[in-house]
This record gives C-alpha cells, sequence and structure tokens, in this order.
C-alpha cells in the first residue's frame, strides 16, 4: 500500500491508499512517525480510498493522535465513510479528534 502525503505550512495531509488494517501497519506507521519527527503538527488523516479499519489501524489513529497531542498539535479525519464514521463515534473516537464524513 503506498500512502500519498501532502505537506503545507500548518501541516500535512496522509491518505492511505488502501485499507488501514493489520497488513499496512509498519509503512503507515512509519509514514506518520516521520511525519511527526519533521515537525508537523497538524495531521490529517484523508480516508477516501479506506472501507475498512481493523483494531490495529484504531490502534495506530490513536497513537498518532497521542503524539500529536504531546507536541502541541492535533490529528483530524476527514472523508470518513458511513459505516466508519459510525465505527468512530462507537468506540467514542469522536471525542477526541475531528472526524468528517464523505
Amino acid at each position: 500500500m503506498k500512502s500519498t502525503i501532502t505537506k503545507s505550512a500548518d501541516g500535512a495531509i496522509l491518505r492511505p491508499g488502501a485499507d488501514v488494517v493489520a497488513e499496512s501497519q509498519s509503512t503507515l506507521r512509519s509514514d506518520m512517525r516521520d511525519l511527526v519527527a519533521s515537525g508537523v503538527k497538524n495531521l490529517t488523516v484523508d480516508l477516501a480510498d479506506v472501507r475498512m479499519i481493523d483494531s490495529s489501524g484504531l490502534g495506530l489513529l490513536i497513537a498518532a493522535h497521542n503524539s500529536l497531542r504531546k507536541s502541541g498539535g492535533q490529528l483530524s479525519l476527514i472523508h470518513a465513510t458511513h459505516d466508519l464514521l459510525e465505527l468512530f463515534r462507537t468506540m467514542r473516537m469522536d471525542q477526541h479528534f475531528s472526524i468528517s464524513g464523505e
């Protein structure tokens, strides 16, 4: 899976090229760590190409949120499908960072 990263003056947009599941963890985790290490404070994850997120993917998003918050930044999710929005609401993740739908 290849992610697309677009940097701007105030942050970055990371667009995973496929579902956020265990098989994609190493690449996504590496991309997120590199972005935070490079000083990105505001990270937006564009879920336009994502239809499924498993428990390891949820853990990755929570870890990214925690890392960004420690450095004074924030995580946002955009273009989530209806099913993903329901998952995030059920897990109460929408209480910790911004999540918007398609």
